[in-house]
């Protein structure tokens, strides 16, 4: 009997695990389809809105809600006329309430000043937690370009 609880508690760990990576699998969606749409709002429901949250990227670092939200309109909607963030080779930890995810994107968009198209590529980190009875909530993104090999490397 001890067996079968032990074995039973082992398939709900994992099964509340495969649930927990489904749901940060879920808000990196939406987190891509608002940098698509340039939109703080469907952000907001990807990111914790408190003065916590920090992004990292090449072009600065944003700490607080408030500063990132900008980021979507002003790095995002403002010098684009059209976006679309790709991520692929997406890796997912959860440790209870907290947890990461890695990946590579490939970012394609049209520029609105004179219609070039800019291709650029990355690699992502995200930071994840859970409050308890909530969603998982986006508090940290560090992106940065895509490896570089030296020569002879």
């Amino acid at each position: 009997m001890l067996r079968i609880l032990i074995l039973l508690s082992a398939f709900a760990a994992a099964c509340h695990g495969q649930t927990d990576q489904a749901a940060i699998e879920k808000q990196i969606q939406k987190y891509t389809a608002a940098a698509d749409a340039a939109d703080p709002k469907l952000a907001a429901e990807v990111w914790s809105n408190t003065d916590d949250v920090s992004f990292i990227h090449p072009q600065g670092h944003e700490h607080g809600w408030e500063q990132v939200k900008t980021f979507y309109l002003d790095r995002m909607g403002a010098p684009f006329s059209q976006r679309k963030l790709t991520v692929h080779d997406v890796k997912i930890h959860v440790m209870g309430d907290v947890a990461w995810a890695e990946f590579y994107w490939h970012f394609t968009a049209t520029l609105r000043s004179d219609g070039r198209i800019l291709h650029t590529d990355g690699r992502e980190t995200q930071i994840y937690r859970k409050p308890a009875g909530h969603r998982w909530e986006l508090v940290h993104v560090h992106y940065s370009g895509p490896p570089v090999t030296s020569p002879g490397s």
